[in-house]
């Protein structure tokens, strides 16, 4: 196994996603959690970077550590005691978010093991529709999303819009029950 630069930033940014990861776990005062969330984004946005799949790094940084996290510090602030030094309800519980987290990852690491799908190489060229490799990302990005021939994620991507929304509407009615 050769070391390039590639991979060398790769182990780096993999053990700054995973200690990320495990202050957001790990850390008790909520807003130092979520400032260690922006971190995980971030790193993600790295590895992104490091597939050559650029756009997805960019709407990772856009959307998730800043509109998100935003979100995330708006919702920390307009809660009661969010700066008391013991905010983290679920911080006591750390055992089952490790016991979870490792059966997920147990579970991960048997899938990718025992899949037939072989792993993609430096020079292997990704064709979609019959589109070569001349195309930019963004364009197999929307093919994948919009096509209305092959098989799309158009179901998938609308779920997750339902999902966002229903998670606005939540914290947007757990505002209000503080008001009265």
């Amino acid at each position: 196994m050769s070391l390039n630069v590639a991979t060398v930033a790769f182990y780096i940014i993999a053990i700054l996603l995973v200690a990320s990861a495990l202050a957001v776990v790990f850390l008790r005062n909520i807003v130092h959690a979520a400032l260690s969330l922006v971190a995980v984004f971030g790193a993600a946005a790295g590895i992104y970077l490091l597939l050559n799949a650029e756009f997805i790094a960019i709407v990772q940084v856009l959307i998730y550590a800043g509109a998100v996290t935003i979100l995330i510090f708006f919702a920390i602030m307009l809660t009661q005691n969010s700066m008391s030094k013991n905010s983290n309800p679920f911080s006591g519980q750390w055992w089952l978010a490790g016991l979870i987290a490792a059966l997920l990852g147990a579970g991960i690491v048997y899938a990718v093991g025992s899949s037939q799908m072989l792993a993609g190489t430096a020079s292997t060229q990704l064709t979609l529709a019959g589109l070569g490799p001349e195309t930019g990302t963004v364009v197999r990005l929307g093919q994948l999303l919009y096509s209305p021939f092959e098989y799309s994620y158009v179901l998938p991507f609308e779920i997750a819009s339902v999902v966002l929304l229903v998670a606005m509407v939540g914290a947007i009615m757990i505002g209000r029950g503080e008001e009265e």
